[in-house]
C-alpha cells in the first residue's frame, strides 16, 4: 500500500531530538474513518544515546509533541526502543498495529526487520489487549451524554481487529477493510457518518440496549475465535529483539 504523505508531518518527524526507529501514523487515519477536523496521531519509536541508558539516572523513554503546524493539528508520541520492544513482549495489540502501520511516515532498515518480528510474535495472548481494549472502549462510550459516535467505532474496530487477527493471524486496523468482510451495515453507516462530520459528532439517538447487544455478541465471536485460533499459545521473539536492541545501541556514533 502506497500513501502519499503530508510533507508538515515529516517536517515534524525531522526535527525530533534522537535518531527514530519508525514513525506511522495511528488513530482514525489507521483505522479508515478519520473527520475532516481528525488529528493525526504519529507513533513510533526512538533510540536514545548509549550513555543515557547506562548511567545511574533514570533516562526519559518518551516524548510526546502536541502541536499545530501550519494549520495541521498532530500528536507525535515515541518511546524509547527498550520500552517499545517491551511492549510488543506484553503481547500489546496497540504497539503492533504501529509497527506494521502501511501509513509510514518514516522508517529504517531495522524497522522493516523489527515488522519481521512483529508478525512472528502474534499469538493468541494477543486476544486478551483487544478484550481489554474494547472494555475501556465501552466504558467511555456509555458513560459519556450525549454518546459519541468516535468511541462506539472504536469498539467495532478493536474487537473486529482482534477477530480478524485470531482467525487469520495477521493485523488489520482498518475498519472499512474489515468490514468488507464483516459485512455490518450499521458499521458502514457509523464511518459515512464519522467521516464526513466533525470530530465530535454524536448519534442522533442511541438504543444503548441495541450496542450492548452488539458489543456483547462481537466479544463473544472474539472469545470463540481465540479458542478456535490456529495461533500458537506462545511465541519466543525476545532473543530477536535483545538481539536488535544490543545492535541500535551500538550503533550509537557517540561511542
Amino acid at each position: 500500500m502506497t500513501t502519499e504523505i503530508d510533507s508538515r508531518l515529516s517536517d515534524e518527524v525531522g526535527e525530533q531530538p534522537h535518531p527514530l526507529l519508525f514513525v506511522t501514523i495511528s488513530g482514525a487515519h489507521l483505522y479508515g474513518f478519520p473527520s475532516p477536523d481528525s488529528d493525526y496521531d504519529l507513533r513510533g519509536a526512538h533510540v536514545l544515546p548509549l550513555r543515557e541508558v547506562i548511567g545511574l539516572h533514570a533516562p526519559r523513554e518518551t516524548i510526546e509533541v502536541s502541536r499545530l503546524r501550519d494549520r495541521l493539528h498532530m500528536d507525535l508520541v515515541t518511546h524509547d526502543v527498550r520500552k517499545y520492544f517491551g511492549l510488543l513482549l506484553k503481547h500489546s495489540g496497540y504497539a503492533l498495529e504501529q509497527v506494521l502501520s502501511p501509513l509510514v511516515v518514516c522508517s529504517t532498515p531495522e524497522h522493516k526487520e523489527l515488522k519481521d518480528i512483529g508478525r512472528r510474535s502474534v499469538s493468541r495472548l494477543h486476544a486478551r489487549h483487544y478484550f481489554g481494549f474494547a472494555e475501556n472502549q465501552w466504558r467511555l462510550f456509555e458513560k459519556q451524554t450525549p454518546h459519541r459516535v468516535k468511541p462506539l467505532l472504536y469498539i467495532y474496530r478493536v474487537l473486529l481487529t482482534g477477530i480478524h487477527l485470531m482467525r487469520a493471524g495477521e493485523v488489520e486496523a482498518n475498519l472499512v477493510r474489515l468490514n468488507e468482510e464483516f459485512r455490518s451495515s450499521q458499521v458502514a453507516d457509523l464511518i459515512a457518518r464519522k467521516t464526513a462530520e466533525p470530530e465530535q459528532t454524536t448519534l442522533p439517538g442511541t438504543d444503548l440496549e441495541f450496542y450492548r447487544a452488539e458489543y456483547d455478541r462481537l466479544r463473544q465471536s472474539l472469545r470463540e475465535a481465540e479458542e478456535k485460533s490456529a495461533l500458537p499459545d506462545k511465541v519466543e521473539v525476545k532473543p530477536a529483539l535483545n538481539d536488535l536492541l544490543v545492535r541500535l545501541r551500538l550503533n550509537d556514533p557517540n561511542i
